[in-house]
C-alpha cells in the first residue's frame, strides 16, 4: 500500500480535531445546533490553517444522516460516500483551473437541480479569487438567492482579490494563524500514535518554521523524519534537513559584528555555507534573532513571547546589555532589507557578505542610524583611553613621514560669525546647483564654499573652464545671474566672489570650508 503522507492522513474528520481556530468551530456548532445555516460562506487566511478542513467537516454534517454534537458521525452512507468523493451533493471545485465563465455557468446550471440523497448540495469553491471578473459576475445573482438546498463556502488566501460585491453576500470567517504551541502538541499528538521518537525541541523548531500553517509543519516534519528514517528525530537533524543553523552561530555572529571584526563574520559564513545552510532561511532567521535581542532590550518576563531555552534567553539577555536600540534596529533594517533582495538572488552569499560588512562598518553608510553607531564608536574608544585623531594623507605637512622638518601645517582660522543668509545659502547648495541650467550648473557641481572680504560669499573653483566661466569682465553677465540665482534662494541681495585655486588641497590649506563648518554645527557665536 502506498504511503500516504501526514497532513493527509491526519486530516480532521470532526469539529474536535480542528486545532487553532475554535472561534469559528464554535459559530459554525451553533449555527448547526440552531439550523440557522447560511446560503454562502466565506473562509479566508493563510495557507494551511484548516480552511477547506472546516469546509469539508461543515459540509458533511448539514448532511449527515445522524449528526452528533461534534460534526458528522462518519458511519453513514452519505458521510462514507462524501468521504470516498463519491457523492454528487458535496461538490470540491479548484478555481485556479476552472476560473472561466463557462464553469461558473456549469454551476449555476446543476444548482437548479434538487440533491438526489440529503439535504443540501455544498460547492466549495477553493481559491475563490482566481476567478476572472467576468466569472464573478456571473456567480453573483445565484450566490445572493440560490435555492434553499444550495451552501456556498468560497475559500481564498487572498481576500482583498475579491469584489465588494461577493463579499457582502456571504459569511466571513478569518482563520488565523495557529500558535506555535498548538502546532507543537499536534504534532507531539500524532508522533505518539504514529510511535515515531522526536525531540520536543525539534517539533518546536518545525512549529516555528511553518509560521502559523499546520499542513507546512506535518510536511516538514514528514521530510525530517524521512532523511533519519528509524533514528529518534534530534534538534540538530531536524536543522540538517531543513538547512537551518543554531541560535549559538547567531550569538557567535552577533559578538563579531559588535567587535566590528569583518574577517571573524566572513569565516563564519563560509562555514555556514559549507554546511548546506539555505541562505534564505539564515538571514530570515538572523532577522528573527535580533528581534528578539530588541524585545529583550525592550521589556521583561517575555519567556512566553520569545521561543527559546532558558541558557539561550540568559544569553540573549547579556546580550541585550551590551547594544543600544539604534543599533539593534539599524541591523534589523539591514537584513529586513536583504531579506527582500535575497530570495530571487543569483549571488547570495556576495549579498549576506555585503550586509555583514555593512554591520560592522557604519562609516560606509550615511543615514542617521550608521552615523549614530560611528559617534559611539568614537565615544568607546575615548572612554577606553584611546586617541582618536583624523586620518590625514601621507606626504602631508607636519604628519610624521611627510615634509622635512615635521612643521604643522597652519590650518585657516574659523570666521568668529557666518551671516545667516549665507548659511541658508550653504545649506541649500544642492538645490540651488540643480535648479541652475547648463552650463553653469555643471561648472558649479564641484564648487567650494568659504567667506571672503566683508563676510561675502566666496565661491571657489577649480582653475580652467569653471572659473573661465565667471571671471573677467566678459563674463560679468554670468557671475550676475548667478548671484541672481542665490538672492532668489535666500530672499536677500547676495554678493559673490569668484576665487580660483590649482587644487583641492590648495582650498583645503587656504580656506575654511564652509560645507564643513555648517554641517559640523559649529556655534558661529563663540
Amino acid at each position: 500500500m502506498s504511503y500516504t503522507a501526514l497532513y493527509r492522513k491526519f486530516r480532521p474528520d470532526a469539529f474536535s480535531d480542528v486545532k487553532g481556530q475554535d472561534h469559528i468551530v464554535t459559530t459554525l456548532k451553533n449555527q448547526l445546533r440552531a439550523n440557522r445555516i447560511g446560503h454562502a460562506y466565506l473562509f479566508t487566511g493563510t495557507r494551511g490553517t484548516g480552511k477547506t478542513t472546516v469546509a469539508k467537516i461543515f459540509a458533511k454534517t448539514v448532511n449527515c444522516e445522524h449528526p452528533t454534537e461534534d460534526g458528522p458521525c462518519g458511519e453513514c452512507r452519505i458521510c462514507k460516500a462524501i468521504a470516498a468523493g463519491a457523492s454528487m451533493n458535496v461538490i470540491e471545485i479548484d478555481a485556479a483551473s476552472n476560473n472561466g465563465v463557462d464553469n461558473i455557468r456549469e454551476i449555476i446550471d446543476e444548482v437548479s437541480y434538487s440533491p438526489a440523497e440529503g439535504k443540501y448540495k455544498v460547492y466549495i469553491i477553493d481559491e475563490v479569487h482566481m476567478l476572472s471578473p467576468g466569472a464573478f459576475n456571473a456567480l453573483l445573482k445565484t450566490l445572493e438567492e440560490p435555492p434553499s438546498y444550495v451552501i456556498f463556502i468560497l475559500a481564498t488566501t487572498e481576500v482583498h482579490k475579491i469584489p465588494i460585491t461577493i463579499l457582502s453576500r456571504c459569511q466571513r470567517y478569518d482563520f488565523k494563524r495557529i500558535s506555535i504551541d498548538i502546532i507543537t502538541d499536534r504534532m507531539k499528538e500524532l508522533m505518539d500514535t504514529e510511535q515515531v521518537q522526536v525531540e520536543d525541541r525539534a517539533l518546536r523548531y518545525i512549529a516555528k518554521v511553518a509560521d502559523g500553517s499546520m499542513r507546512d509543519a506535518l510536511s516538514l516534519l514528514d521530510q525530517c523524519i524521512a532523511f533519519h528514517l528509524g533514528k529518534e528525530l534530534t534538534y540538530d537533524m531536524t536543522l540538517d534537513v531543513l538547512g537551518a543553523v543554531d541560535t549559538e552561530v547567531f550569538s557567535r555572529l552577533l559578538r563579531f559584528v559588535m567587535d566590528r571584526n569583518v574577517l571573524g563574520c566572513i569565516e563564519l559564513l563560509e562555514e555556514i555555507v559549507m554546511q548546506g545552510r539555505e541562505l534564505v532561511q539564515f538571514v530570515t532567521d538572523f532577522t528573527w534573532y535580533l528581534r528578539n535581542l530588541m524585545l529583550v532590550q525592550t521589556a521583561d518576563n517575555l519567556e512566553d513571547v520569545i521561543d527559546m531555552s532558558t541558557d539561550n534567553l540568559a544569553n540573549l539577555k547579556e546580550e541585550a546589555s551590551m547594544l543600544s536600540m539604534d543599533q539593534i534596529i539599524r541591523y534589523i533594517h539591514i537584513f529586513s532589507e536583504l531579506s527582500g533582495q535575497i530570495r530571487y538572488a543569483a549571488q547570495k552569499r556576495i549579498l549576506v557578505e555585503i550586509a555583514l560588512i555593512k554591520l560592522c562598518k557604519p562609516e560606509m553608510e550615511t543615514d542617521q542610524e550608521a552615523v549614530l553607531d560611528r559617534i559611539r564608536q568614537v565615544e568607546e574608544k575615548v572612554e577606553n583611553g584611546i586617541v582618536v585623531t583624523a586620518q590625514m594623507p601621507a606626504g602631508t605637512p607636519g604628519v610624521q613621514g611627510g615634509a622635512p622638518g615635521g612643521a604643522a601645517r597652519s590650518k585657516p582660522e574659523l570666521p568668529k560669525a557666518i551671516p545667516e543668509d549665507v548659511q541658508e545659502i550653504v545649506r541649500k547648495w544642492p538645490s540651488i546647483v540643480g535648479n541652475a541650467e547648463n552650463p553653469m550648473k555643471m561648472y558649479l557641481k564641484n564648487a567650494r564654499l568659504s567667506l571672503g572680504g566683508d563676510n561675502k560669499l566666496m565661491v571657489v573653483l577649480e582653475d580652467g573652464l569653471a572659473s573661465d566661466y565667471f571671471k573677467g569682465e566678459a563674463h560679468e553677465q554670468n557671475k550676475q545671474q548667478l548671484e541672481s540665482l542665490l538672492s532668489d534662494f535666500s530672499g536677500k541681495e547676495i554678493e559673490v566672489t569668484i576665487q580660483t585655486v590649482e587644487s583641492n588641497r590648495q582650498f583645503e590649506d587656504n580656506y575654511v570650508d564652509l560645507g564643513k563648518v555648517i554641517n559640523m554645527e559649529i556655534d558661529e557665536e563663540e
